[in-house]
Parts: C-alpha cells; sequence; structure tokens
C-alpha cells in the first residue's frame, strides 16, 4: 500500500516521543511508537536498568521514522489519542475512546474506571493499531 511507502506520512510526532520518553523508563515512548514488547520490558526493568532508557533518547528519530512507515494517517490523530490515553484520568475515564467514536465503549470505561485497569492496560498495548483500522477504514 502506498501509505506505508510514503515519507511524506507523519503519523507520530517526535515532540510526542520526547515527552514521552521522560517517563520512558516505563516503557511510554515504546508503547507510542508501537513497540510493545520492548515497552513491557522497559515497563518491568526501568528500561533495562535505565541504560536502554538513555540510549532511546538517540533512538527517538528513528522510531519515529518507523512508526511513520507501519501505520496510516486518516482523520484520527495517533498523538492526540495517546495523549488522552496517558494524561491522567483520561485515559481511565475513555476519553480516548470517545475520541475514536467507540461511544459504548467509552461510557463503560467511564463508569468502571477504564474496565478496572485492565481495559486502558490493553489499549496501551494496542491504541496504535485501533486507531490505524480506523484511519485504514476511513481512506
Amino acid at each position: 500500500m502506498s501509505t506505508m511507502t510514503n515519507t511524506a506520512n507523519d503519523t507520530h510526532s517526535k515532540t510526542i516521543g520526547y515527552l514521552m520518553w521522560i517517563f520512558g523508563f516505563f516503557g511510554a515512548h515504546r508503547f507510542y511508537y508501537g513497540r510493545q514488547i520492548t515497552g513491557v520490558i522497559w515497563f518491568f526493568t526501568l528500561g533495562v536498568f535505565f541504560i536502554g532508557w538513555i540510549i532511546d533518547l538517540f533512538l527517538i528519530p528513528s522510531l519515529d521514522a518507523s512508526a511513520d512507515r507501519r501505520y496510516a494517517q486518516g482523520r484520527y490523530d495517533y498523538s492526540v489519542a495517546w495523549l488522552l490515553l496517558v494524561i491522567p484520568p483520561l485515559g481511565v475515564l475513555g476519553i480516548h475512546r470517545f475520541y475514536q467514536g467507540k461511544i459504548i465503549t467509552g461510557i463503560l470505561y467511564l463508569l468502571t474506571g477504564g474496565l478496572f485497569l485492565f481495559g486502558w492496560l490493553y489499549d496501551l498495548l494496542f491504541l496504535n493499531g485501533q486507531i490505524d483500522e480506523l484511519n485504514r477504514r476511513q481512506g
């Protein structure tokens, strides 16, 4: 698909990536750029004992370019969705779900604290895929 190789495709923000890097020893920037496995590893090892976290400061541009190639641009902005997910208490209230047009699950999150945080954790792992799917459907 042409959107996968289009260099003008700017789905993720380096600025947001660097802001999330501040909390990157918990894997925040890794999750943002769609690197769920290393995000989980960073979460449980504090960025592989802070060494990987420091190295990632220099890897943000390549992580951003990789995410831009992987995910489709469209109506839904990845950075907006991620900020709505990670800024307390918006994520557990389901505001990112409302943004995606998922009203029923947004209400469920609102009433259950992000389905007792399990739904919020699910979205931490799969939000990029959800936004990508919505954008591809629109395009």
